[in-house]
């Protein structure tokens, strides 16, 4: 192994760790759905609903 392999390793692990901490962080907060721009303030389901017209089925239709 050369040192361009230890770089490239360190970039992901960095990466990897990155990413770890953010989720780490972002579920302290109490998020529920990480990826959602709604997570904190979301009262439920927010990652089930995906598409604008998903989203009008959801809220005229609960089941």
């Amino acid at each position: 192994m050369g040192g361009i392999d230890f770089i490239i390793i360190a970039i992901i692990g960095l990466i990897v760790g990155g990413a770890i901490g953010y989720i780490i962080r972002a579920k302290k907060r109490g998020q529920k759905c990480i990826g959602c721009p709604y997570s904190a303030t979301c009262a439920s389901h927010c990652c089930s609903v995906s598409s604008p017209q998903k989203a009008e089925d959801h809220t005229n239709n609960p089941q």
